[in-house]
């Protein structure tokens, strides 16, 4: 469960910049917006891996 509160974490830390960018037009805050996402889709395919690996035990 700390995978998913990193999640929950990273999403809540890039609100202001999505706030930022979309309604004050900030580009800086764009920037960091696409690199958050880019570390929550890293994080995801992390979480995702672990799940796969953690079910294949479960099935030996």
């Amino acid at each position: 469960m700390a995978r998913f509160d990193e999640v929950k974490d990273l999403i809540l830390s890039l609100e202001g910049d999505f706030d930022k960018f979309y309604n004050k037009g900030n580009q800086a805050a764009g920037t960091r917006v696409r690199k958050g996402m880019q570390d929550l889709k890293t994080l995801a395919q992390d979480i995702r891996a672990e799940v796969q690996n953690k079910k294949n035990e479960g099935e030996k």
